[in-house]
């Protein structure tokens, strides 16, 4: 198929939550979402580099509007707080978030980090597990009663990588004390996030059948759905090189991003599809359907063989509860 950003429904009247949204993916998916009409709360870890960032969108829809814009003059950007790294950032922007908006309909968990080398987030978990997908996890739970209690069908939108079918969680060392090495954290930290997306949907299945089962039609018909960017030239790949203080390594991820890398507004495209187009259900992995799904248009694929393992899930569902402190009112699936 061929899908776009003019392929995107109107998102008039919607709210919608993206993390990271001050660079690369977040940046052109905020910029997308509130050009077709949407309500955006862009949840920053900085207030500067998000409210420059909000400007800058605001500049692209006002005059001669993106032909991709369907309604740019409808939508909002809202900048807010959120440091993945610390659980008390997240449990502080839901509180600001229920205080100001009244539903959400989707909900893009983001934001992340890349091969950085091994450090810990505020609450003593190895960063790129702690914010990658344990902030993900706490910051979906506490904004989970906000997309069921929202009229029509609302989505949460999951963003992996293709790494992740490198990765495999290490139940005996998930905060990777005893043995480091950046990149096996980071597929692990991506397997996480596909391994909660499919449980998630999982779980919300499980409870609309409860629901239908006890003849309660209220509330919303929320589904997960999982995506990955395939190459997409961005920040996160800088910030690893530059924390080693690697030059080298620097300038070669800078000379493959040129080389290889799809914009940034294509590798966007996968996370749009999941979040609005009506052919999704739940409990999908979208990525570009291109050369080595590295690029391309989003299209629906398959992810590693341990993302599907049940069992694997509901152990790693547990683990995230029990570590956030975070638990999510859903019965098991």
């Amino acid at each position: 198929m061929s899908w776009d950003r003019s392929s995107m429904p109107d998102q008039t009247g919607r709210t919608v939550v993206v993390t990271g949204a001050n660079s690369g993916l977040g940046y052109e998916a905020t910029a997308a979402f509130a050009g077709n009409g949407a309500d955006v709360v862009m949840a920053c870890r900085s207030l500067g580099r998000g409210r420059q960032a909000a400007e800058e969108i605001r500049e692209t829809l006002t005059g001669d509007a993106p032909a991709w814009a369907s309604a740019p003059d409808s939508g909002s950007l809202t900048v807010m707080k959120l440091d993945l790294a610390n659980l008390d950032s997240a449990t502080e922007f839901v509180e600001s978030f229920t205080e100001r908006f009244d539903d959400l309909h989707v909900l893009c968990n983001n934001a992340g980090v890349m091969a950085v080398p091994r450090g810990e987030t505020a609450d003593g978990f190895e960063r790129q597990f702690g914010i990658n997908h344990l902030g993900h996890f706490a910051l979906t739970g506490h904004l989970l009663p906000a997309l069921r209690d929202t009229d029509g069908e609302t989505r949460v939108v999951t963003q992996s990588s293709g790494v992740h079918e490198n990765g495999s969680i290490d139940f005996q060392d998930l905060q990777r004390e005893q043995s480091y090495d950046k990149w096996d954290a980071y597929a692990q930290s991506k397997l996480a996030n596909v391994l909660f997306g499919y449980e998630l949907d999982r779980r919300l299945n499980a409870a609309e059948g409860s629901s239908a089962r006890a003849g309660d039609e209220d509330g919303a018909d929320t589904v997960s759905v999982v995506c990955h960017p395939g190459y997409a030239n961005t920040n996160l790949q800088r910030r690893g090189p530059e924390e080693s203080g690697s030059t080298l390594r620097l300038w070669a991820m800078k000379l493959a991003n040129a080389l290889l890398a799809q914009p940034a507004s294509q590798g966007v495209l996968p996370m749009l599809y999941a979040a609005t187009d009506d052919d999704i259900d739940g409990g999908e992995y979208i990525g570009p359907g291109g050369l080595m799904n590295a690029r391309g248009a989003p299209e629906e694929q398959e992810s590693n063989e341990e993302s599907y393992d049940p069992d694997v899930a509901d152990r790693l569902w547990a683990v995230s509860e029990e570590l956030t402190g975070v638990e999510y009112d859903l019965p098991d699936a």
